[in-house]
């Protein structure tokens, strides 16, 4: 375990005059990286994830230059808590704000009260509009580009398609589908759906839409919406396209609670690589994932997070547009479920 280093405290004026005059600091004091993460909801599994790596990998890099501590503050899916959250954060002395958005179209009043603190801001995994992140020279996003993830997940699933013909259960010649969507409007959710539709067809496949339901990333809301779909369309459904896993594992647990059979389930898919997503990959309950690098993530926020305190390692870190860091995902099945699960260890 690493000790860790605490800021020396000023000696007394009167104390220094005691002894002899003020003395200079010295110059072996270590800079201090306080880093305040304001996320949107606390219930989003891949988010915690990437937290919990955010915080080892700050750890990791103290050294006898550098002391970290970090703060983090959930915003229970609300903006005006998330802006109230991020005023506190820098009264409390934070000198690098880490910001998943509520509303990726809403980071002003954020990014204004960071710029009157001076202080640089990291968004992560919600994308603010470009034209926000050019306000001010010290905003940074770092994440992963949802067209990917759409398009890793569409192929995916054509794969599955045409490996295993028994997968169109009616015969008819297309593969009818229901998508479980991460939020009404909301970017990366629309993007992902879109690319894996448009994957399949390009793909050859031919398909039919059923139902697109909104679950908010959310394990049991995508239950409630899973149990609505089958009381309509019951075994009609042959593949089921989820944004996260979570939401994936929400639909798997609805036909558990049904009762169906295993021969009359679907195909499941999601995207995220949460360790549950990869466990229920593993043992074959879904039938792939796009793993989202929330090791890479974590570690290149941890990263941009020392170079701004120390001035040093901006060269480490490769830049698109001199403001992004994306990291890709990959496509994930039974075959190397177990590596990414490995990769999570590391």
């Amino acid at each position: 375990m690493k000790k860790k280093k605490f800021m020396m405290t000023a000696v007394p004026v009167l104390a220094s005059i005691l002894l002899g005059g003020c003395k200079e600091p010295p110059s072996d004091t270590p800079q201090r990286l306080h880093a305040g993460v304001a996320y949107y909801n606390q219930s989003d599994t891949f988010l915690s994830e990437v937290i919990g790596c955010f915080k080892e990998d700050l750890k990791e890099l103290e050294n006898e230059n550098l002391e970290t501590a970090v703060t983090i503050r959930d915003a229970a899916g609300q903006q005006k808590t998330q802006n109230d959250q991020v005023k506190e954060l820098l009264d409390e002395g934070c000198n690098v704000l880490c910001v998943n958005l509520v509303d990726r179209a809403d980071p002003s009043e954020i990014i204004d009260l960071a710029r009157e603190h001076e202080v640089p801001i990291i968004f992560f995994n919600r994308e603010p509009v470009a034209e926000d992140l050019q306000q001010w020279d010290k905003l940074y996003y770092v994440g992963a580009e949802a067209e990917q993830s759409g398009r890793l997940q569409g192929e995916l699933a054509a794969e599955l398609v045409k490996e295993n013909s028994s997968l169109d259960k009616n015969r008819d010649g297309k593969i009818q589908y229901v998508v479980l969507e991460g939020e009404a409007g909301h970017q990366d959710a629309i993007i992902r759906t879109e690319n894996a539709v448009n994957t399949l067809k390009e793909s050859g496949i031919e398909v039919e839409k059923l139902s697109c339901q909104i679950a908010n990333w959310n394990r049991a809301q995508a239950q409630n919406r899973m149990e609505q779909m089958l009381g309509e369309y019951q075994n009609k459904i042959e593949l089921v396209l989820a944004n996260n896993d979570d939401m994936a594992l929400g639909a798997i647990d609805a036909y558990k609670k049904l009762n169906y059979t295993s021969s009359a389930l679907p195909v499941f898919l999601g995207i995220d690589g949460t360790d549950v997503g990869l466990k229920a990959v593993k043992e074959g309950r879904l039938q792939g994932t796009v793993y989202n690098d929330k090791e890479g993530q974590a570690e290149a926020m941890a990263k941009l997070s020392a170079a701004l305190i120390t001035g040093e390692g901006m060269e480490e870190l490769s830049f698109q547009n001199e403001k992004y860091v994306y990291l890709p995902y990959y496509k994930v099945t039974s075959e190397n479920a177990e590596e990414f699960q490995g990769k999570a260890l590391e």
